[in-house]
C-alpha cells in the first residue's frame, strides 16, 4: 500500500509564487487562449522547466537557455510543480 505522499501530485503554483532560485516544470496555462499562445511562443510551453532568478512585479526567469522577464500580470497564467527549491 502507498503512503499518500506517493499517490497525492505536488501542488501547482503560479510563477508568481515560485521562490527566487527554485525551479519548477510548467504544467498548465491559464486564461484567455491568446494570452496562452503567446507564452508558449516565447517557450512558455506544458512540461518546460522554468527556474526563476528574480521578481515580484516583473518576474525574471530562464526558460529553454533564455532569459525572459515577465510581467507579474503574464506570470500569473504559468501555472508549475516546483521540482527543485532554492539553493
Amino acid at each position: 500500500m502507498s503512503s499518500p505522499d506517493e499517490t497525492t501530485p505536488p501542488p501547482l503554483v503560479r510563477l508568481t509564487e515560485l521562490p527566487v532560485g527554485a525551479s519548477g516544470r510548467v504544467q498548465e496555462l491559464a486564461g484567455k487562449t491568446e494570452i496562452c499562445q503567446r507564452l508558449r511562443e516565447m517557450g512558455f510551453c506544458e512540461s518546460a522547466v522554468i527556474e526563476k532568478v528574480s521578481g515580484v512585479h516583473t518576474v525574471l526567469c530562464q526558460v529553454c537557455g533564455t532569459r525572459i522577464a515577465l510581467s507579474d500580470k503574464a506570470a500569473q497564467h504559468i501555472l508549475v510543480e516546483q521540482i527543485r527549491h532554492t539553493v
